[in-house]
């Protein structure tokens, strides 16, 4: 929990593993702390932060683990539920994750006596990535290098399968847009799909490959970022199919893409993990440079926290976060 200012890292807190993926959740869960997951390669751990940019009484940051839930295989992905509440009586935890062995797997539990866990079967390769749909959180979207989106109920069921291209590694569900589903792709493509007719709507181009991240911004539902080759691009999706606006960024290939959840011109880029270290690059779109540059030991993951300018990434056996201005 101690300030690191040797690589310009806001805060770190240990963990007893390598860190794959780190997760804020986006959702208001009913408490004043933010909950926060993050896999390694058997388990996966729920905590609490609080940061005093948000609270004065809070010296540096607060990290409190709430729960360490057995996986017993390497966590590639996480998605929060919109149904996790702190603040009910028993409070919810719910989320679910995708894993090394081409499975997803529900977890539900009140922090006590209650711990249950569902598995999805179905895709045929790995998973890159999945989400909750925002409203109700009745459903989750998944993409597999198996060439599939597919949709599924909290049960397990399929309820829609859309064939892609190419390997699909982004799925974003936006809480103004309950009906659509965007799906990003390794070759470049970007679809939305009307979830009612199951129909594709839109498609976006990157014009280079490969593209491997891919995110709607929160705070306009009408922007679209995405990492592809070294690049970042931006689409306005009223404008054109063809980016806006590109950087190129990581000289080594860029891996994620995250938009932050407070200001629709903050987003940040990650470079490739298995160097000696990773770039974390922090974007604002009135600036012609990055507005943070930090590294990270192998750094794996990013994640934003859902109302500070914050972001994490994961790292071995520590998780970094990093404060930026508006």
């Amino acid at each position: 929990m101690k300030q690191d200012s040797t690589r310009n890292t806001a805060y770190t807190v240990d963990c007893e593993d390598y860190v794959h993926v780190v997760k804020f959740n986006p959702f208001d869960s009913g408490d004043a702390c933010s909950l926060i997951a993050y896999g390694g390669n058997n388990y996966v751990v729920i905590g609490t932060c609080r940061f005093q940019e948000e609270d004065a009484e809070v010296e540096g940051m607060q990290y409190k683990a709430l729960r360490t839930f057995h996986h017993g295989i390497r966590v590639d992905a996480i998605a929060w539920s919109p149904e996790t509440r702190l603040d009910a009586l028993p409070p919810q935890i719910r989320f679910c994750t995708a894993a090394s062995d081409k499975k997803l797997r529900l977890f539900t539990s009140d922090l006590q006596d209650k711990n249950e866990f569902k598995t999805f079967d179905g895709h045929s390769d790995y998973i890159n990535d999945l989400v909750f749909a925002p409203k109700e959180g009745q459903e989750v979207a998944s993409v597999s290098d198996d060439h599939t989106c597919r949709v599924w109920d909290l049960e397990g069921n399929e309820k829609a399968h859309f064939v892609l291209r190419s390997p699909g590694m982004s799925v974003c569900w936006h809480p103004e847009e309950a009906f659509k589903l965007m799906v990003a792709e390794k070759n470049g493509t970007i679809r939305f799909y009307d979830l009612i007719t199951q129909q594709a709507i839109l498609s976006l181009e990157c014009e280079q490959t490969p593209l491997m991240s891919a995110d709607w911004c929160l705070k306009n539902s009408l922007k679209i970022g995405a990492v592809a080759g070294s690049d970042w691009l931006i689409w306005n999706i009223t404008l054109s199919s063809y980016p806006q606006d590109k950087r190129p960024v990581h000289i080594d290939r860029a891996r994620l893409f995250r938009w932050s959840q407070v200001n629709e011109n903050l987003f940040a880029t990650t470079g490739y993990p298995g160097k000696t270290t990773t770039q974390l690059l922090v974007h604002h779109l009135g600036h012609p440079q990055p507005i943070l540059t930090g590294t990270a030991a192998v750094g794996s993951g990013l994640t934003w926290h859902r109302t500070l300018p914050l972001c994490a990434v994961g790292g071995d056996h520590k998780i970094f976060f990093w404060v930026t201005e508006m």
